[in-house]
């Protein structure tokens, strides 16, 4: 799997990890729905393309404040979770953290 892609399918297991089990939706909200397809049209036109750095490491910032603000509460919250639901998704992002 590309990187882009793999980065697409870990922001949309977080955003719908944190949707379902912290704002305790079925399916998406219309919040959620709307910040997973800016963070997919975000990570299409990522510069860096295959280089792409983890959004903590990159040094250039392309969300817009209000989206990346409602990104990173979601990330808080889902990050840590994330070993638990997704354990594959979230040691590969630690790896590539370090």
């Amino acid at each position: 799997m590309n990187r882009i892609k793999e980065e697409q399918r870990v922001v949309e297991q977080m955003i719908r990890l944190y949707c379902r089990k912290k704002e305790g939706n079925k399916e998406l909200c219309p919040e959620c729905q709307e910040l997973l397809q800016y963070a997919h049209a975000r990570l299409e036109r990522c510069k860096f393309g295959e280089n792409k750095p983890t959004c903590k490491k990159c040094p250039i910032h392309c969300y817009r404040p209000q989206m990346k603000e409602r990104m990173c509460k979601v990330m808080r919250w889902a990050g840590p979770r994330m070993i638990l639901y997704h354990p594959i998704a979230a040691i590969k992002h630690i790896i590539r953290e370090i």
